[in-house]
């Protein structure tokens, strides 16, 4: 076969091909910016925080006025026994922690605190409190670290403010000037159990303080211990528990909004 009669040859499939292509893509519908635009469900409306507000849908567990929301953490019966004043409320040293009345499962949380300006101790005793995410009994649960952490008192940096207590080391000190308001933003996703008590996934935290990224979905080892190693044991939905450490520790404009 000469040259001219082998290029007529290899040509005649490659049009045929060709010619295919051009029918399918005349064929193929025409993709449009509708295809892929989802109108429902629609997200509903929320009205978003503002200065001393809490969003529309969030419960808020302290108005400024009274401790309504929360009840004695070692005696769920009684009335928290915190002193209230100038719309915030402080860590009555002695009287113990308190807790939420309602538990919760998943959740955003915010809440402000303040160490007392005139505290004189160093390390572990410059406004030492916590914020329980989930309180699992007496001095139990997962705790986020208040504490002073300003000035240039060292302490060990997994105890620090906006540590996860013994656990996780916060990306950065995001911490105010002593005897300032402070503010954490905290993502709660809680651990879950199977039915025979083995861990299925655990707990994850995503923390600002002060607007500043400081625990990014970090995932937990378990509870919060003082000495030993951190572990899990199953539990459900619990309540949020601040702790007394001897400090007096203020807090203010506390609200929560449920996940599920």
């Amino acid at each position: 076969m000469n040259a001219r009669k082998r290029a007529a040859v290899m040509r005649g499939p490659m049009v045929l091909a060709w010619m295919v292509l051009a029918w399918t893509a005349q064929a193929a519908p025409q993709a449009k910016p509708e295809d892929t635009e989802v109108w429902k469900p629609e997200p509903r409306r929320v009205t978003p925080a503002a200065p001393n507000r809490a969003p529309s849908d969030a419960i808020v567990l302290f108005d400024g006025k009274d401790l309504a929301e929360w009840v004695a953490a070692d005696a769920p019966d009684k009335a928290a026994a915190w002193t209230v004043a100038d719309g915030a409320f402080s860590v009555r040293a002695g009287s113990g922690d308190i807790q939420t009345r309602r538990p919760f499962l998943d959740y955003q949380l915010h809440l402000e605190w303040r160490a007392p300006s005139t505290l004189k101790g160093s390390g572990q005793e410059r406004g030492n409190s916590g914020v329980f995410l989930a309180s699992t009994g007496k001095g139990t649960g997962y705790e986020i670290q208040v504490l002073d952490c300003a000035e240039a008192t060292r302490t060990y940096a997994n105890g620090q403010a906006a540590s996860l207590y013994k656990q996780h080391i916060p990306l950065v000190n995001a911490c105010a000037g002593r005897g300032e308001w402070q503010a954490y933003d905290i993502i709660w996703t809680a651990p879950r159990f199977k039915a025979d008590g083995a861990l299925a996934s655990p707990a994850y935290v995503t923390a600002l303080h002060n607007g500043v990224l400081v625990q990014h979905h970090v995932a937990l080892r378990g509870e919060t211990m003082y000495i030993g190693a951190p572990g899990y044991r199953k539990h459900g939905p619990a309540p949020i528990r601040l702790q007394d450490h001897g400090d007096p520790v203020s807090f203010r404009n506390i609200w929560v909004r449920p996940l599920h």
